[in-house]
């Protein structure tokens, strides 16, 4: 009887990669329209010992936090506290650390109702990725923050990437207000996502925040007072002299030149890949942001 053969399947061989742009080369190949400058009413100026952070808020995400932050700004709030937290590949936060006898509140309110999430209406400006999501149906970016989203239930949310800040909270969901803060500051913990009021992100000056040293007690909080990171001030950019201001700008995520920055990430060309991912992660795709010209 004659045996028929199964023809082996062929040894899978080296992905051929197209020359492709490197994230580098996208950014110089891009034009004046491609960015946008930061909002000076939304961006705050955070000075530590090292130098400036710039973060910018994202109002449409979580529109009572962000005003009761700008007011608590504002009130000088933050002037002469810490940071008091640096959890290794997690978050670094900042605050009063004196539970005890904490700096009282002026004008902005001490707790605001949870914004874990907004309807999709408040998020005009998406642009999605083809890409599959693990904790969303769908995931991108609007307006140069990473976000993602619901259509069954019609909501949108800031998503845990490496340099958002969220807002600080106990086990009560409406506990938070926006005088405490973090920063992600190692691999994205999206297990928070839609758990945490998520408020915006560092553009610069994140390498301030990701080296200060890590807390040795539980949850990386300093044990010892002395290892607090002293804040000088912050500032909303708005109501810092011109000259004074660190103006930067953010490519714009619903230009076709974003586009081709993500595919930059997703399939990494040039000599040295051998093969192309075909895939990235969102907070892997992260939104170049530069000095603004």
């Amino acid at each position: 009887m004659a045996t028929a053969a199964l023809a082996a399947p062929a040894a899978p061989a080296a992905a051929e990669l197209a020359p492709k742009k490197s994230l580098s080369e996208v950014i110089a190949a891009s034009s004046a329209g491609d960015w946008r400058p930061l909002d000076l009413n939304n961006t705050l100026y955070m000075e530590l010992p090292g130098g400036r952070v710039v973060i910018e808020l994202a109002p449409p995400f979580a529109p009572n936090h962000a005003e009761n932050i700008k007011t608590l700004v504002r009130d000088n709030y933050f002037d002469g506290l810490v940071v008091l937290r640096s959890q290794d590949n997690f978050v670094v936060q900042w605050g009063d650390p004196d539970e005890k006898n904490p700096r009282p509140f002026k004008n902005a309110k001490a707790t605001l109702k949870a914004e874990f999430t907004v309807p999709l209406a408040n998020d005009t400006n998406f642009t999605r990725l083809r890409d599959r999501d693990g904790y969303a149906a769908q995931v991108g970016h609007s307006n140069g923050f990473p976000s993602a989203r619901d259509p069954k239930t019609g909501r949108a949310w800031l998503a845990h990437c490496y340099g958002m800040v969220g807002v600080g909270r106990d086990n009560d969901a409406d506990s938070g207000g926006g005088s405490s803060l973090y920063v992600v500051s190692g691999h994205a913990p999206r297990h928070l996502d839609r758990n945490i009021t998520v408020v915006g992100r560092v553009v610069s000056g994140m390498p301030l925040l990701a080296a200060v040293p890590r807390g040795p007690a539980p949850m990386g909080f300093y044990a010892d007072p002395g290892q607090n990171i002293p804040i000088g001030t912050v500032k909303v950019a708005a109501d810092v002299p011109a000259g004074q201001r660190s103006n930067f700008e953010v490519m714009r995520t619903d230009s076709a030149t974003y586009q081709k920055a993500v595919e930059a990430q997703r399939n990494r060309g040039g000599p040295w890949t051998k093969v192309a991912a075909g895939h990235v992660e969102l907070c892997n795709a992260p939104i170049p942001v530069r000095p603004q010209k």
